[in-house]
């Protein structure tokens, strides 16, 4: 009897083309150089694979070089380790918590180690989720203030309450299209003179029976400085006292909450203040974890109302969920696990001064060359702001960001909102990756530029609107 007999019978031909995955052959490999897709609509066949991929490739080099990239807080550089957990990771559905249990283990462990590390007072009892980013994040904050605003007002709303929400003119524009979406007042602090964010005494000023919080923002996007969260919860204390408004904080630490806790220990501004609610913070800006992570935490299960979590029987398991979307891959959650796991408060404290102290010797160097004067110095966030000195008249903000941008160097150039319109400015934002060398090259260029710049007779560009490269 032989080792091994063949099939009494052969599958049908048609049955045994599907077992073929159409992209494991070459398609279509004697289409010559005539066969170029279009590019706006489908082609009607496809093309071989190494074809399509250089295809997009090559015009992909045309986009800028992230690394150079000094406009963005999003992390653009990983370890190897994590870009392969990522990859393990890309085909897992996060929001399927039955299927893929250790992925749904590892976004509860984050939670509750950024429940540790902002100070709550039990961290057991801390609620929060993993988002796409800190603009999800602070629509779900926001989705929480308004409805326990209006459970404490039913007799009011919807009939002539209309909600408020009050933060300085420099948030991020997730604010404003949270308030355009889910129709609350924004209520906005104009900056005034040397202070380009909310202060404590305007914010509570601006606080009413309908406010249903107050934003504070811990690394304000224009120029990398800190709000005083503490000095605003002290001045809603005193509004409660004297009026019986109650008014709670959500502190959007988009950038600031991965710092803070870190480089600035003393710095009281998380679950430490009773009237913090709620919190989030971006894990792919300072949390060190490439775009598509967000995470958001509530100081417990009563700043967030149950009736915004949906329980759903997902694939057979029972599955809490609080989000705008529904699908997303897991590989951010685990890459921020890994994170956490590799460096540990010590790592983060030494990564992140590292982004600080060449932030703070950048701004002096540029301060330095004596065209430029600084708004903030990079010890806070390590962000800098600053434009041309009041006796530069050859050249401005926007020529600078021009002129670099030639040679690679991304440094947006923007002006401010309401009362500062004014005030243009150069911003820079020092991540990890972005290494003294890359720094010294920075200046180089930068002094390389200047002569021709002073050359000129005057600011080149006449439509500022259109020069900006600022746009989130």
């Amino acid at each position: 009897m032989p080792l091994h007999q063949g099939p009494a019978a052969s599958p049908s031909e048609p049955e045994r083309r599907l077992a073929l995955n159409p992209f494991f052959g070459e398609a279509n490999p004697v289409g010559g150089m005539d066969q170029a897709p279009p590019r706006h609509r489908m082609p009607d066949g496809p093309l071989p694979p190494m074809s399509a991929y250089q295809l997009v490739h090559d015009e992909l080099m045309l986009d800028g070089n992230a690394r150079l990239n000094l406009a963005t807080f999003v992390t653009t550089w990983m370890e190897p380790q994590a870009g392969v957990l990522m990859g393990e990771c890309r085909d897992k559905n996060m929001i399927d918590k039955d299927e893929y249990p250790r992925t749904a283990e590892l976004e509860r462990r984050c939670v509750a180690m950024l429940a540790h590390l902002w100070n709550a007072p039990d961290p057991a009892t801390v609620v929060g989720c993993s988002t796409t980013g800190s603009s999800e994040a602070c629509m779900l904050a926001g989705m929480a203030l308004k409805r326990r605003w209006a459970r404490r007002n039913a007799d009011r709303y919807p009939g002539s309450a209309r909600p408020n929400l009050v933060m300085g003119v420099n948030v991020q524009v997730c604010w404003e299209k949270f308030c355009n979406f889910w129709e609350v007042e924004p209520r906005l602090v104009p900056m005034e003179g040397d202070r380009y964010h909310l202060d404590a005494a305007s914010a509570a000023a601006l606080c009413d029976e309908n406010t249903i919080g107050v934003v504070a923002v811990l690394g304000s996007t224009f120029d990398g400085s800190y709000e005083p969260v503490a000095e605003i919860c002290a001045a809603l204390d005193e509004l409660r006292d004297r009026t019986g408004v109650d008014v709670p904080v959500h502190v959007d630490g988009a950038s600031g909450a991965m710092i803070a806790p870190f480089l600035d220990e003393e710095l009281v501004w998380d679950f430490r203040l009773p009237r913090v609610a709620s919190i989030n913070t971006s894990g792919h800006k300072y949390g060190l974890v490439y775009p598509g992570v967000g995470w958001a935490l509530w100081r417990s299960p009563a700043e967030l109302p149950e009736e915004l979590v949906f329980r759903v029987n997902y694939l057979g398991g029972d599955m809490p969920t609080f989000a705008l979307n529904f699908s997303r891959p897991g590989a951010q959650v685990v890459a921020q696990y890994y994170n956490f796991l590799r460096l540990g408060r010590e790592g983060y404290r030494a990564v992140q001064q590292t982004s600080r102290d060449i932030a703070r010797g950048l701004a002096e160097r540029i301060e330095a060359m004596g065209d430029f004067r600084l708004l903030t110095q990079g010890d806070q966030l390590p962000v800098f702001a600053f434009t041309t000195a009041p006796d530069v008249t050859a050249f401005d903000v926007f020529d600078v960001s021009r002129r670099l941008r030639e040679r690679g160097w991304l440094v947006p150039a923007y002006t401010f909102p309401a009362h500062r319109e004014d005030l243009s400015v150069l911003r820079v934002v020092c991540r990890n990756g972005f290494s003294a060398d890359l720094a010294g090259l920075l200046i180089e260029d930068l002094g390389r530029i200047l002569p021709e710049l002073r050359a000129q007779e005057r600011p080149f560009t006449h439509d500022r609107a259109a020069a900006t490269s600022f746009h989130h």
